[in-house]
């Protein structure tokens, strides 16, 4: 059986995270959909987004999904339809959809202490437009897909401070340590993907999932 897309309603999410409830997001999307573009061919991704982290949003997710640590709240907009690759922070990242998307997850478990993770394991989720949803510390995630064919998203991505800048120089001491590729993001990437020509690690066997044909 081939891929298929969940809903992030859907019991099979559980693994990966769960549906944040109970914040006012409308303000901070509509300034996201305001101010941020969104490529028709590309991704773009920005760790820090000044006009995103003056909205009230800021402080209720710094206090409470936070715990009152320091936090960064971006975006990641585009068109995208394939895996590439995937990635994990030692800590939950939070996704708000401004528009719908699709969330290609995986567990860490299966690509721990330098393990090959075979693409075959990688789950498909859909993500409605509105949606807030915690990705756990164990889900390996990327960049997100478009909806529908040929439509860009944009989705609000919070994270602790500090996360996604340049790599710390450290002298590696295991294979988690060679898949460190930015502050708090370890990342394994496919052997077709970009970022394998950029030095990432190769830890992504099987077909590098594109889900056009889905969409």
């Amino acid at each position: 059986m081939g891929l298929i897309i969940k809903n992030v309603k859907d019991p099979e999410f559980c693994t990966y995270g769960r549906i944040v409830s109970g914040y006012n997001v409308s303000e901070l999307l509509d300034k996201l959909v305001k101010t941020s573009p969104a490529p028709k061919d590309s991704v773009i991704y920005v760790p820090s987004d000044a006009g995103l982290e003056e909205t009230p949003a800021m402080k209720e997710f710094t206090d409470n999904c936070y715990g009152g640590m320091p936090i960064q709240i971006g975006y990641c907009n585009g068109t995208n339809t394939r895996l590439n690759c995937l990635e994990y922070h030692r800590d939950s990242e939070i996704d708000i959809a401004a528009s719908d998307c699709i969330l290609l997850l995986a567990r860490q478990q299966d690509a721990a202490d330098g393990k090959i993770l075979d693409s075959s394991l990688v789950e498909a989720f859909f993500c409605p437009s509105g949606t807030a949803v915690e990705l756990y510390a164990t889900t390996l995630h990327y960049a997100p897909c478009s909806a529908k064919a040929g439509e860009a998203f944009r989705v609000v991505i919070i994270l602790p401070k500090g996360t996604n800048y340049d790599s710390p120089k450290i002298d590696v001491k295991n294979e988690d340590d060679k898949r460190l590729f930015a502050s708090n993001k370890w990342l394994i990437a496919h052997k077709d993907a970009p970022e394998a020509k950029q030095g990432a690690v190769i830890g992504i066997s099987g077909e590098n999932i594109d889900i056009a044909g889905l969409i």
